[in-house]
């Protein structure tokens, strides 16, 4: 039979102070409830303003994506139409070569050269006209994007001073 003596230990507790009986434990009881219930009022601020901030930038983002979307999509159109005129000017010279015998080649192709430059121009500066108004967008979005952030600080921290739990935190298991 194996020896179990010398695994068993015997340990003595050392006493706190003696507590006298009904001597404030009502009253530390009440405290550490009242410290409890502050504790979870202030955690459920705080998961409110993380659920704020969360909130808030996903709508940025989102908005910032569909901005990135419109001008990818018209600077995709302005520069197949760019495409489209290049196409049309090479058949334009083909076929002034063939119409227009008296005049030089060279004479046409410079008209038809300086016709393709300051379309091409006008098509740089609708692609920069775009990108333009798409960082005007974008800079809005930052903007309101931050002062909806600081509206949600400003919010917690007025809750944690009244000590007032939001409203709209989990309405569906009603805190």
């Amino acid at each position: 039979m194996p020896d179990y003596s010398k695994a068993l230990s015997i340990v003595e507790q050392a006493e706190d102070e003696p507590k006298e009986e009904g001597s404030g434990g009502s009253i530390e009881r009440d405290a550490v409830l009242s410290r409890l219930a502050t504790e979870k009022k202030l955690s459920l601020i705080k998961a409110w303003e993380d659920n704020e901030k969360t909130k808030t930038e996903n709508k940025a983002l989102k908005k910032l994506s569909a901005i990135a979307a419109w001008e990818n999509s018209r600077k995709a159109a302005v520069e197949a139409e760019l495409k489209r005129k290049e196409v049309c000017y090479s058949f334009t010279v083909v076929a002034s070569y063939q119409v227009m015998l008296n005049l030089s080649k060279l004479h046409v192709q410079e008209d038809l050269g300086k016709q393709k430059a300051e379309f091409t121009e006008k098509v740089k500066n609708k692609i920069v006209l775009l990108h333009k108004t798409a960082e005007e967008k974008r800079a809005i979005v930052a903007a309101r994007h931050g002062e909806e952030m600081l509206r949600a600080e400003e919010l917690a921290t007025n809750h944690r001073a009244t000590g007032l739990v939001p409203n709209k935190f989990l309405g569906c298991f009603g805190t």
